[in-house]
């Protein structure tokens, strides 16, 4: 019966598979409840943030920040948000075929990439695809910390002030429900572009500021791309894991299948190397 013993033998490594994956699973769906919480918990001040910096954008204060100004340089700037981990069915994929593509533009434009890679699997897609990796933050763990991100996020804006990149753009997965996660890549800077223009191009914004206007719109600016960039991360995390336990799921319901085919296979040869020593024992009866 050596056919069986390695058939009972796959069985086996199939139920151990089965059971880590389960376990996954379980984790995942309990981490996933927290995450999405905290997602929740950041969307209305990002939002908020984002829709006082798109007014601002508009109006046309005696301070022009350089966030809002638009130059003409040759570079462009990507803050990529990945995972640290892999097994979550294609959330990175997704979101890394977006920017590769965008790469692709560019470079066929003669323009060059600087990156901030959030995560280690969009750190590992920068260095394979060429672009220069100016920061990087990995091991956020399951709860992020803005205060580790304002570092290597300043060093990408250093560099737009410094106009050596003409825009900046934030790309991660976006969290629509446990089924669905959408990549996205939105525009953060600069402010006055026509897109961000175009949210607002019925209205018309003034300010009066207290007590001036540098010191009002440096720390908004400075706000608006913390706040944007941690909702990014927030959702990104809350479509990890959403991703991972529907990933383990699937597995473990294949796995389930795989060793109902693999029982039945093996019945079927036992069953068959018990007709056939019967055959043997009748056969040699019948001779004597």
């Amino acid at each position: 019966m050596a056919a069986g013993k390695e058939i009972r033998g796959k069985i086996k490594s199939v139920e151990n598979t089965k059971k880590i994956t389960k376990a996954m699973e379980m984790v995942a769906a309990s981490k996933m409840r927290k995450a999405q919480d905290r997602m929740r918990a950041a969307r209305p001040y990002s939002e908020k943030i984002k829709k006082i910096a798109c007014h601002l954008g508009q109006a046309n204060p005696e301070f022009v920040h350089p966030f809002m100004e638009i130059n003409h340089s040759k570079g462009v700037g990507f803050i990529v948000v990945s995972t640290d981990k892999g097994l979550c069915g294609g959330l990175n994929t997704n979101m890394l075929r977006i920017v590769a593509q965008k790469l692709k533009e560019l470079q066929a434009t003669g323009h060059t990439a600087k990156a901030m890679a959030i995560g280690n699997k969009g750190l590992g897609f920068l260095n394979r695809s060429g672009v220069e990796v100016v920061s990087q933050v990995t091991q956020l763990g399951d709860t992020p910390h803005l205060d580790k991100l304002i570092g290597p996020v300043k060093v990408l804006l250093d560099a737009y002030v410094s106009k050596q990149i003409n825009s900046v753009y934030l790309c991660y997965t976006k969290f629509i429900n446990t089924m669905k996660q959408e990549p996205v890549m939105e525009k953060l800077l600069p402010l006055s572009s026509e897109e961000i223009k175009a949210s607002n191009k019925k209205n018309s914004w003034d300010y009066l500021y207290e007590p001036d206007a540098h010191t009002v719109i440096e720390d908004l600016l400075i706000r608006y791309i913390e706040a944007l960039v941690y909702q990014a991360l927030a959702e990104n995390m809350a479509s990890e894991q959403s991703a991972r336990m529907v990933a383990m799921k699937s597995a473990t319901d294949n796995a389930g299948s795989v060793i109902g085919e693999l029982k039945l296979i093996y019945n079927k040869t036992r069953q068959a190397a018990i007709t056939k020593e019967l055959s043997e024992i009748v056969a040699g009866a019948a001779a004597v």
